[in-house]
């Protein structure tokens, strides 16, 4: 198979694309699912305070994000849909990207622990899979710039 330079760009916006599918799914179920924010939130909440959080981070979930936890899962909904909004449309993706990130950043220190103290290295970062890929696809999406390709960021900038 030829190396087509021009495919790359290409493959990136189509997984941009796709991980923006991820993020409208999972932003309209908080923001119109009054299970995960009323009740299913705060259960998480409280489970990651207790168990799972990295000690720095148990305060911040315990005494700023619980006592108004109905707030914030709204919130973690609206930065959700709002960042598969960008990812899709190609708009704003750097600045969309790092709010990503730092989401992830959030909910891996929420849920480090998870599987226990004292466990192997490499379980704590099995139980990640779910954000740390994510993670680095944001980083890839910030440094490559790429709502350019099929992206209103590119129509902006007078790209193709």
């Amino acid at each position: 198979m030829r190396n087509d330079p021009a495919l790359f760009p290409k493959t990136l916006a189509v997984v941009r694309m796709a991980t923006a599918c991820f993020f409208l799914l999972f932003g309209q179920y908080k923001l119109f699912s009054p299970e995960f924010t009323h009740g299913g939130f705060q259960q998480y909440l409280q489970s990651y305070a207790q168990d799972s959080a990295v000690g720095l981070y148990q305060p911040i979930l315990a005494d700023l994000v619980l006592p108004h936890a109905v707030f914030f899962g709204y919130l973690v909904g609206a930065v959700e849909f709002c960042v598969g909004i960008c990812l899709l449309l190609g708009f704003a993706v750097r600045p969309a990207s790092v709010v990503g990130a730092l989401h992830m950043i959030s909910l891996t220190l929420a849920t480090w622990w998870g599987p226990g103290h004292g466990v192997p290295v490499w379980r704590y970062f099995g139980a990640e899979l779910d954000h740390l890929p994510l993670l680095f696809l944001f980083v890839i999406f910030f440094v490559g710039d790429v709502g350019k390709v099929w992206g209103l960021d590119g129509r902006r900038r007078g790209s193709p």
